[in-house]
């Protein structure tokens, strides 16, 4: 409700595989506007958790051992992908994502060594996959994207719960802009 209040697109909330751990989907158009309502998102969340005495906790593998980590799944379009579209485009896209490793982890958040094993719905932080519906991919593609005639959005799901929504938003920026 203060996310709604506070005028964020709260989308939904769930619960993950591990105990306690929850995740929330906001909603923005354009990177800045989302990463802006990410920080402010989190800022409610911890204020309104330390009113119950807890604390939210941002580490991308908060429980060591068989469990899967937090991570902030990055949602992302753009007009061609979602106007022209084409499986060339969005294959363009993954090969472009997948050719840029390194600059992409060096902004996904501290610590993502620990969830991005190639275990618990996670791609090793060194290798790079994409695939349709494949919640194991580096960067997932929906199903609905080919069946709606290779039009829509693509999932990166390597970004660490802790991280910095600007920086991430800029380098998913400009990778997809080096192609469209």
């Amino acid at each position: 409700d203060l996310c709604l209040e506070a005028g964020i697109n709260f989308e939904g909330i769930n619960q993950e595989v591990a105990c306690g751990q929850w995740e929330f989907q906001i909603f923005a158009k354009g990177a800045k506007q989302a990463g802006d309502e990410l920080w402010v998102a989190r800022y409610l969340l911890d204020r309104l958790t330390e009113s119950y005495g807890y604390y939210i906790e941002y580490h991308p593998k908060p429980i060591k051992g068989d469990w899967n980590g937090s991570g902030m799944h990055a949602n992302f379009s753009n007009g061609a992908m979602r106007d022209k579209g084409g499986k060339e485009l969005f294959d363009s896209i993954c090969e472009a994502f997948g050719q840029n490793i390194e600059k992409h982890m060096a902004v996904y958040g501290a610590h993502n060594e620990e969830r991005l094993t190639g275990l618990h719905e996670t791609q090793s932080i060194d290798q790079f996959s994409y695939g349709v519906s494949d919640r194991g991919a580096s960067i997932r593609v929906p199903a609905t994207v080919p069946t709606d005639g290779w039009v829509g959005r693509l999932e990166d799901r390597r970004p660490a719960s802790n991280g910095d929504p600007y920086k991430i938003g800029a380098v998913i920026i400009s990778t997809t802009k080096s192609v469209c």
